[in-house]
């Protein structure tokens, strides 16, 4: 009974093989996902080092979550036939190499070349340690709090990323930005054949390599298409693009149905918790990267406070995210998933109701993701551990790949559909008196960021008056498009609580 009493935290940091066990499950999450986004302050540097066209510029940025998230489920059934164990090895060893390689890069071609290969690599990373814990962890409240663990790096790497790189360019040049990931591999690459243990349960059967062709085609095509839409590209090759990916995810999904060892089992989706989970991963990240997409934009551009100290007010948040993460592991003990994630939406909900109400102040912006990324970081850790614990363990990949694509499609979809909303919005409100008109290119104020820079071209006083029609043009988008995120969050949040409906979960 004493032995039940201990807290699973304690036992985990006494325990020299646990612990390093913890740290190459999450340090490689960590990396992968803070790759995401480290290069938004490093861009300007490469530019200036590469001369990269505008096109390439895109690509370097985008290469890495394209093919990141077109090769999730790939690796996820791969690890659950030949072993995530070697799977996470040959990753990070893959990754730490390619992220030495691509600091020799002379031109942008070999940057975006580089990209998609971490993008490679990282793919096989994300599900591999998700699959692992269940099979290194046993115990069902220690198991649960290293899922809150990764689901919390899974969360907050995003956003720590221009954090990360807005201080190593204060420092260092754009060449830091990849060799910062190489010591996150190090306990991986030199340790996890002695402390990290292998599920004995693999699925049986060959890799099905026109599964992986079709799942490859239909997810790049899809992120591929709402890139395009999120950046304002044409929409004819955007949809063109969707289209594709459409059609082959439609061929993937019917070839998975008549396989006897398919890549994906799509059998997980009969399972309305399983697809629920899956679905509110995509919700609430979405919100958030939504978020910051237009909370970034206010605080640097309405409010001309420098990247770096922007960055900095919503530190707070960060931490946050990460003590709700992982402190929701003891309410998880006695409180049905149901009401703890239903709950978290409602508190984004009402975050996005206070953007539409309040006057965004940095105070007000600060306080208003503090509050959503703690839900965030709820919801990531409650519907993981759900997730991995649904599924007999030869299929936790399978399981983990799937809940990791939706969280890389929640971040094209927060900025795509939250981003052009805000965009759309602004567009409309935005009405120039004939006195600016006549000074101004068309085009040229299409985005926020757009007309800053227009303004810096002009007298005083036309660029104040410039700046102030713009701000309210983007609030009013804000506005709007928060309302409106209030409205679908809350009703998610009211599904939810129908469709979760599994008590908290026993010890299995």
């Amino acid at each position: 009974m004493e032995e039940k009493s201990v807290s699973p935290f304690v036992t985990i940091i006494k325990s020299k093989p646990k612990l390093l066990a913890l740290l190459i499950i999450l340090l490689p999450v960590l990396s992968v996902t803070i790759d995401n986004t480290i290069l938004s302050f490093a861009l300007p540097q490469l530019t200036y080092a590469l001369s990269p066209s505008a096109a390439q510029q895109l690509w370097i940025i985008d290469a890495y979550a394209l093919v990141l998230a077109s090769l999730l489920v790939t690796m996820g059934g791969i690890g659950d036939r030949k072993g995530h164990k070697k799977v996470l090895f040959i990753g990070s060893l893959g990754f730490s190499i390619i992220s030495f390689i691509i600091i020799f890069s002379q031109n942008a071609g070999q940057i975006i070349a580089g990209r998609a290969a971490l993008g490679f690599f990282g793919a096989m990373i994300l599900p591999a340690t998700l699959a692992l814990i269940r099979s290194t962890f046993l115990d069902r409240e220690e198991r649960r709090l290293v899922v809150a663990a990764w689901a919390t790096c899974l969360t907050i790497g995003s956003v720590l990323g221009p954090i990360i790189g807005g201080v190593l360019l204060t420092f260092f040049s754009w060449h830091a930005i990849f060799l910062i990931s190489i010591p996150f591999f190090i306990p991986v690459i030199f340790f996890i054949h002695n402390f990290i243990t292998e599920s004995q349960e693999k699925l049986t059967g060959r890799v099905d390599f026109f599964s992986i062709g079709m799942s490859f085609i239909a997810m790049f095509g899809i992120m591929f298409g709402l890139k395009q839409v999120a950046t304002g590209g044409e929409w004819e090759g955007s949809l063109l693009s969707m289209g594709i990916g459409a059609i082959f995810a439609v061929l993937f999904v019917k070839r998975q149905l008549v396989l006897p060892n398919p890549l994906l089992d799509m059998s997980l989706f009969r399972n309305k918790s399983f697809s629920s989970l899956v679905f509110i991963n995509m919700v609430s990240l979405g919100s958030l990267i939504g978020f910051i997409f237009f909370a970034t934009q206010l605080l640097q551009i309405s409010h001309r406070i420098s990247p770096l100290i922007s960055s900095f007010i919503l530190v707070p948040g960060e931490i946050l995210a990460i003590i709700s993460g992982i402190g929701i592991v003891v309410i998880a003990q006695k409180v049905k998933p149901n009401f703890i994630i239903s709950g978290s939406l409602i508190l984004i909900a009402i975050s996005f109701l206070a953007v539409y109400s309040l006057t965004l102040t940095p105070l007000i912006i600060g306080l208003a993701f503090l509050f959503i990324s703690s839900g965030v970081g709820i919801i990531t850790t409650v519907s993981n551990d759900l997730i991995i614990s649904s599924v007999i363990p030869e299929k936790a990949g399978g399981a983990s790949s799937v809940s990791e694509t939706a969280y890389e499609v929640g971040v094209v979809l927060g900025t795509t559909l939250i981003g052009g909303a805000i965009t759309w919005w602004y567009r409309q409100s935005f009405l120039l008196p004939d006195y600016l008109q006549a000074k101004i290119s068309e085009g040229s104020t299409d985005t926020l960021a757009g007309t800053l820079a227009v303004s810096e071209s002009l007298p005083k006083d036309l660029s104040t008056d410039l700046l102030n029609i713009a701000n309210s043009a983007f609030l009013k988008g804000v506005e709007y498009t928060s309302l409106a995120a209030f409205c679908f969050i809350l009703l998610t949040a009211i599904l939810t609580f129908f469709f979760i409906k599994e008590e908290h979960p026993s010890n299995h």
